[in-house]
């Protein structure tokens, strides 16, 4: 574990093997050390994973402007600058998938390559945008009010995670143990600054995205298998994987297809990239 200060707010990084680097952001109550496991899958990749603000090891501040979508990602960039990371290639799952994508667009420099799983460009309508906020903030103001493991109770029971009944029960017991080591300020505060209503939908500037992109969704979850293949078809020479009999999170219920799609996917970018070097 090390926590790395970014402008008054730390974040805490855990890191794996090593080689090209491979910076990963997990989604909404999750943690970085779920991604550990994949460094034997990923050789020749230094894994770079952040616990996002709000979670895991990093602060959970009071003051909203931290976890706001431009500070969390220029924050992001200033982990990388600690971390003598000029560029690196980026995987973010889900709410972590809407962190990359928007790092992408704000920082291109810093990307050699880009990884989406089950992410969203953010909600172009305006009525719907709105309606997701106050959604937002309720479910915020419940987590305060009646505590994180009332509210890792309700967050498992909801149809997204359907998928996962059938996994065995100690896998299903270590995802909630891991959901429970959150704050119920950084879980409320994550959901106001960096929730899918709050951030600025982007659909239209995908074709700014320049870097190798494959976008990964699992079969099961009809609705970001849609929007997997909405955003791929605006940003040129990307990829589309479907994971079969996987759901929302298809690195947690089929690792090894997930890994192996991501491990094609990375050692491709990793040869062109060399071969750039040598030209």
């Amino acid at each position: 574990m090390t926590r790395i200060d970014v402008g008054g707010v730390r974040l805490n990084v855990e890191e794996a093997g090593s080689g090209a680097p491979l910076t990963l952001l997990h989604g909404f109550t999750g943690r970085a050390s779920a991604w550990l496991p994949f460094a034997e899958r990923w050789p020749g990749f230094r894994l770079v994973a952040v616990d996002l603000i709000g979670h895991g090891d990093s602060d959970s501040p009071p003051d909203l402007a931290h976890y706001r979508m431009p500070q969390c990602v220029d924050d992001l960039a200033a982990l990388l600058d600690a971390l003598g990371l000029e560029r690196t290639a980026l995987l973010g799952y889900s709410m972590g998938g809407r962190t990359a994508l928007h790092f992408a667009l704000r920082h291109p420099q810093r990307l050699s390559a880009l990884v989406l799983e089950s992410a969203s460009p953010g909600i172009s309508d305006p009525s719907e945008r709105l309606a997701r906020v106050r959604s937002d903030e309720e479910l915020a103001d419940r987590i305060e009010r009646d505590g994180v493991e009332a509210f890792v109770d309700y967050w498992q029971s909801i149809p997204l995670w359907d998928s996962q009944k059938q996994l065995p029960e100690e896998r299903r017991a270590a995802l909630r143990a891991q959901r429970l080591r959150n704050t119920a300020t950084g879980l409320a505060n994550s959901l106001r600054g960096m929730g899918a209503g709050a951030q600025e939908p982007v659909l239209e500037r995908l074709h700014e995205v320049r870097v190798p992109t494959l976008f990964l969704a699992g079969a099961l979850d009809e609705r970001y298998v849609g929007l997997a293949r909405t955003m791929s078809a605006r940003v040129a020479g990307s990829e589309v994987r479907i994971i079969a009999g996987a759901g929302h999170a298809a690195h947690f219920e089929k690792p090894d297809a997930f890994a192996a799609e991501v491990s094609a996917f990375l050692s491709g970018c990793l040869q062109a990239l060399e071969r750039e070097a040598r030209t």
